[in-house]
């Protein structure tokens, strides 16, 4: 038990200072550049937000060998959909990069991040600090919606770029004569994101209730 909560708290430790890096980044290169700043957030902090949301993938195995009591489906679908909009839709297409969306997008994740992961740190330590707590579990709610919808406007904003050069499209010869047009899969994913959204925002309602119910409360603060 010790190693495990000692290697979850690294785990943490190494997603709080990636996602704080690109949070200051962004912050600090706004304000000395204004909007110029804005085209090119891909391009400064790309790579790091890229091996972030890789990280990320692990909290799918905490999940399944039972390190971390979160509920599997709701993590698996709020990780899957960074990754697909992510690597599938921002990183394969470079018209799309330069897009004022990308850092919309960006720092929406940043800001739900940073808080949840000093949260989860200090929570390895057996520190409950009721404002973070509540922070945690209340921003989770209004952002989350937002980045669903930043992320249905990057698909949106990606779709004619798809059509233009074909990217993921195939087309299997004969005998079997199928193609897969990928604008066609990311408009039918577009349903997925929102029915998704619905599913995780009553998870964070009900983690919410959880940890922020009036018995807890009183009982964190004693």
């Amino acid at each position: 038990s010790f190693i495990m909560n000692t290697y979850l708290f690294v785990y943490d430790l190494m997603q709080f200072c990636g996602h704080s890096w690109i949070f200051t980044n962004m912050i600090i290169r706004f304000m000395s550049f204004g909007k110029d700043s804005l085209a090119d957030t891909f391009y400064s902090i790309g790579l790091v937000m890229r091996l972030c949301q890789l990280l990320s993938t692990l909290e799918i195995l905490h999940i399944l060998i039972g390190i971390d009591k979160s509920r599997l489906f709701p993590r698996f679908l709020q990780i899957t959909e960074r990754i697909i909009v992510l690597f599938v839709v921002i990183n394969s297409q470079e018209e799309v990069q330069g897009k004022y969306i990308v850092c919309v997008l960006f720092f929406l994740w940043n800001s739900l991040d940073v808080v949840r992961y000093t949260y989860n740190m200090l929570a390895r330590m057996g520190i409950h600090y009721l404002p973070l707590t509540w922070l945690n579990f209340s921003l989770c709610i209004l952002l989350y919606p937002l980045s669903v919808l930043a992320k249905a406007f990057a698909i949106c904003v990606s779709l004619p770029y798809f059509e233009s050069f074909g990217t993921y499209s195939i087309k299997i010869p004969f005998p079997f004569t199928f193609s897969i047009y990928f604008p066609y899969v990311l408009k039918m994913y577009l349903l997925v994101l929102f029915i998704g959204m619905c599913f995780i925002i009553q998870n964070l309602l009900s983690e919410r209730k959880t940890h922020l119910g009036t018995g807890n409360i009183k009982k964190k603060r004693s």
